[in-house]
């Protein structure tokens, strides 16, 4: 004989407070500015952005800032036309991995300006390869969502 279990519905919400420390700090700080930053290793050269404390392949401290170009190269890119939970915009949008000019590292971000609602034409418009561009909110609060998204240059 099985059991049966009865289940419910419901949806958990675990607030929290994040400290950026000083190193997402500065990064940050620059977005409000409309600038990029990243930080470059003294070992290796590899610049990184967003910015980090440490090199992730020499570690070692990586204390020298560098402001970095705000076009780069789509490296690659997902469509996303449906809900789910903790999404930075509502679909349709572009989440993609960027390679800014100049850096070593691809940055996670939206891609827009182009007409998202047909997926066609989205799959004539986006390549991997081409280049993008920095478009700035109008409020910028010190966040990542301060570039409202990379569009096609």
């Amino acid at each position: 004989m099985t059991k049966e279990y009865k289940t419910i519905k419901t949806e958990l919400r675990l607030p929290y407070e994040l400290a950026y420390g000083a190193t997402w700090t500065r990064f940050f700080e620059g977005m409000q500015e409309k600038k990029i930053y990243g930080t470059k290793c003294p070992k290796c050269g590899k610049v990184l952005v967003p910015a980090r404390s440490f090199c992730p392949k020499c570690f070692v401290d990586t204390d020298k800032w560098v402001e970095v170009s705000q076009e780069g190269k789509l490296t690659a890119w997902s469509y996303t036309n449906y809900r789910y939970f903790g999404q930075p915009v509502d679909p349709p949008f572009i989440g993609a991995l960027i390679r800014l000019d100049g850096t070593d590292v691809d940055l996670l971000h939206l891609v827009g300006g182009i007409d998202l609602k047909n997926f066609d034409e989205v799959k004539r418009t986006i390549k991997n390869g081409m280049k993008v561009k920095a478009v700035w909110s109008d409020e910028r609060k010190g966040h990542i969502l301060d570039i409202r998204y990379f569009e096609p240059v």
